[in-house]
């Protein structure tokens, strides 16, 4: 079971098991604001609620600049899991502008790709392939990739993830 941790703003800051959100609470440093109904904690003298949102009772300060590093599950993630050449099934990442030829290694060069365009296009540029991307390629932003763990939302957290979007 995890817990989404809101700042004393109510921006979301990250996901934490509900041990962690439980000893937060108990140590007066966040409290509940949405409970999983039904399913209290017994302690030794008090019951607490579990925890499915909390709020920090102090601000804590978040560095501007949140990079999400690129991964090759990140690309096919904000691709959906889609060819960027075909609209196939992809399951690999290709470099728009090969490595051979300079490509890097970030958002804006890579993009999803099934096997067969993967292979097809080898060393070359979709230009000189005379093919066109589906989409341009970018970083992700959003508190779906700012927030650790969002990925697989609980819907309690939604009306809290939607505010940070």
């Amino acid at each position: 079971m995890r817990t989404l941790v809101l700042n004393a703003g109510y921006e979301p800051l990250a996901i934490v098991s509900f041990k962690r959100a439980l000893v937060l609470v108990m140590n007066a440093k966040a409290t509940v604001i949405e409970r999983v109904e039904d399913d209290p904690v017994c302690g030794i003298q008090t019951t607490f609620d579990r925890p499915a949102v909390i709020v920090l009772t102090r601000y804590v300060r978040v560095p501007q600049a949140r990079r999400v590093p690129v991964t090759r599950r990140g690309v096919l993630r904000r691709d959906g899991h889609r060819c960027g050449y075909c609209g196939k099934s992809a399951t690999t990442i290709d470099h728009v502008l090969p490595r051979s030829r300079g490509g890097a290694d970030s958002w804006e060069n890579l993009v999803a790709a099934c096997l067969r365009c993967n292979n097809v296009k080898g060393d070359r540029t979709p230009a000189e392939m005379r093919w066109e991307l589906r989409l341009t390629p970018r970083a992700p932003h959003g508190a779906q990739w700012t927030v650790r763990g969002s990925e697989r939302s609980d819907p309690v957290w939604e009306p809290y993830l939607e505010l940070a979007a």
